[in-house]
């Protein structure tokens, strides 16, 4: 997949995981390749960025496969964000269909 398509749409794909479920960064990582091909080194840097901005709280829980694990919970700030990049991206997918659509078969409007 293109980078620039790729960073355009991971903080959605990121902010939507971790809405649906408390996570830590290994396991967002595997959830997030389920859509791009991601690794940590992109991941971890993308979370403590969302984590400044106060879209994510973090909080340690014990592991039984060794030390506590960091976890992130969107906050209410990080779902009105998430909620606004949805509509970006909708909006910006619905226009650029339409512009193929229209070129495909040679219509205008």
């Amino acid at each position: 997949m293109n980078a620039q398509f790729k960073k355009g749409v991971l903080e959605l794909i990121v902010l939507e995981s971790v809405r649906q479920r408390d996570m830590y960064g290994y396991e967002l990582v595997e959830e997030v390749s389920k859509v791009v091909n991601v690794n940590e080194g992109t991941i971890y840097p993308l979370l403590k960025r969302l984590t400044n901005e106060h879209y994510f709280e973090t909080y340690l829980r014990e592991s039984t496969e060794g030390p506590p694990r960091k976890y992130y919970h969107v906050t209410a700030a990080g779902i009105l964000y998430r909620d606004s990049l949805e509509k970006e991206w909708t909006e910006l997918s619905e226009r650029v269909w339409k512009f193929l659509r229209q070129n495909m078969s040679g219509e205008k409007d």
